[in-house]
């Protein structure tokens, strides 16, 4: 299907899609592909170098070609935008229309409406998640379930403020071409909801707010400012007036947050502590080190590590000391009905976890479902009482240096067979999941996202790698990673449609033994699923009940 000169959309076409594929949208999306296309292309480039050089003995260090922004005690981000001054708690989830309300109505004070690690990149998850805010923002949409519950928005003051997650710099929508190439899936997501939406949350009272994923540099946070500012001047309002909150979930940004903030100081609405892909980047950059910097299972890395410990007191401290807003990491637990005690003892983790956040000094946390945001909210509560954040305590207290953030091998815990297990069968599970059409899969009662699977696969690769031993003294190799593969696929067998679990496997194996390390696991999987996105269903299993 045409689109306009340059322009051609080959995704197949769906039921209101013209709505969101609208003139306008498509020219602002190409226009900011072809004025950033290529330094995109070159700082994607300059990753790679920088892995080599890791890879080869090198480290990671503040930059002293920056130290006169760290050390300039003057500058501040834009004050706080409306809707986004008091955050005590932000639920994520994928933009399904269901999940759309529930998450609108959760009593959160902030919905992170996701295209990234909680969505499958399906061509109508993408567009029909566009026109299901859109409709939100205009009070039109409502859900009926099979079972004829019925679902519908509260009054506006009573919901959430929608702040939207595009997908990262690495990842492409490969459905739309610009001068025959396929464009960038962050500035497809922007462009779009930006020109649908941007005036209908500024006659909400609030505006276009963004959570910014996979940030590695500063010149990444530099490339979205230009990005905001051609889309402001594009549908001509002012600039400044888009707000965007970095996730800081690679270990190479942590080593520039103040950077970040400066970049996107006129634009900025803080910094969030991503853990779980920070766990992954940490891994990844590192993964071929030895033994200093191999972590225990994934379940037994808790935010009271050394390391974890100094990259939240870091983001907090340089968070305040310009202004800007200090987000939490997410807690994914889902309450079991069927299972009390299981769900008290993980109700009582929730509120440690958000206790010492507040604590801490963040502004803020995340959850994953509804029935845990009165958790976070007492949490934060009992610290903030009246006040709507804590952007005054400037944990002067706090340094950190480089050597504290690399500190992983003081990490308590050990690779077990179960931890080994488990990743497998999280893994899989998932991938299966997301090949159906599912980014955010209910899974041991968590809701797991895409950087479960990478930390999994990623902690497995480095284990074989590393000759590691478990608990039991067995060697983790290839053979018994395998040996571990196939046995969960036939536990399995009887629990996920064979259409998603043989490929899941396979693309498992692919991402957690190949001989070079592959950057995503979505970059494959992908690949996977776009040629069938026309056959994708309706029946995907929700991600909040």
């Amino acid at each position: 299907m045409a689109a306009g000169e340059g322009v051609e959309i080959i995704g197949p076409p769906g039921d209101r899609y013209d709505e969101i594929l609208t003139p306008d949208a498509l020219r602002l999306t190409a226009s900011l592909q072809r004025e950033l296309g290529p330094r995109r292309a070159e700082l994607l480039a300059a990753r790679e170098t920088r892995q080599v050089e890791i890879s080869a003995g090198g480290t990671l260090d503040f930059l002293p070609g920056t130290r006169q922004v760290r050390d300039d005690p003057a500058w501040r981000v834009a004050s706080p935008a409306p809707g986004l001054v008091d955050r005590r708690v932000e639920i994520t989830g994928p933009t399904e229309r269901k999940m759309t309300i529930n998450a609108l109505n959760s009593g959160a004070n902030v919905w992170l409406a996701d295209f990234e690690d909680a969505n499958t990149p399906l061509w109508e998850n993408m567009i029909i998640g566009q026109l299901n805010l859109k409709d939100a923002l205009d009070r039109t949409i409502d859900f009926t379930s099979e079972e004829g519950k019925s679902y519908r928005l509260m009054p506006d003051e009573e919901l959430a403020t929608i702040v939207v997650r595009p997908r990262g710099w690495h990842l492409d929508e490969k459905h739309l071409l610009v001068d025959g190439k396929r464009v960038s899936g962050s500035l497809f997501d922007f462009a779009l909801y930006f020109v649908h939406c941007a005036r209908r949350q500024l006659d909400k009272g609030a505006g276009p707010y963004f959570y910014l994923p996979k940030i590695e540099s500063h010149h990444e946070a530099r490339l979205w400012n230009d990005a905001f500012n051609l889309a402001q001047d594009f549908l001509g309002i002012p600039r400044g007036t888009i707000r965007a909150t970095v996730l800081v979930e690679t270990i190479p940004a942590a080593f520039e947050m103040e950077e970040i903030l400066y970049e996107l100081r006129d634009h900025s609405a803080g910094l969030n502590a991503g853990r779980w892909d920070y766990l992954f980047s940490i891994i990844k950059k590192f993964r071929s080190r030895g033994r200093d910097f191999i972590l225990p299972e994934r379940n037994l890395v808790t935010m009271t590590a050394p390391f974890m410990r100094a990259y939240t007191e870091l983001l907090v401290r340089t968070c305040h000391k310009r202004g800007a807003f200090a987000m939490g990491g997410m807690a994914a637990f889902i309450p079991n009905r069927r299972d009390p005690e299981v769900t008290e003892k993980a109700l009582a983790k929730v509120h440690d976890d958000k206790r010492r956040e507040a604590g801490d000094g963040f502004d803020g946390s995340w959850v994953a479902h509804p029935d845990l945001v009165p958790i976070c909210d007492e949490e934060f509560t009992a610290v903030l009482g009246e006040r709507p954040n804590q952007l005054d305590r400037l944990r002067e207290d706090v340094s950190v240096t480089a050597e504290q953030l690399l500190d992983v091998k003081a990490t308590p815990g050990a690779a077990t067979e179960a931890g080994l297990r488990g990743a497998v069968d999280v893994g899989v599970r998932y991938l299966a999941s997301w090949l159906g059409g599912n980014g955010a899969a209910a899974i041991h009662n968590l809701m797991e996202d895409a950087a479960t699977a990478e930390i999994s696969r990623s902690q497995v690769w480095q284990w074989v790698r590393n000759g590691v031993a478990l608990d039991n003294g067995a060697k983790v190799t290839t053979e018994l990673v395998r040996e571990v593969l196939a046995e969960t696929r036939a536990a399995l067998t009887d629990q996920v449609p064979a259409e998603y679990l043989e490929p899941a496997v396979e693309l498992f194996e692919q991402v957690a033994l190949a001989d070079e390390f592959p950057d995503f696991l979505t970059l494959p999987a992908y690949e996977r699923i776009a040629e069938h996105s026309s056959k994708a269903g309706t029946s995907r299993p929700d991600a909040t009940s």
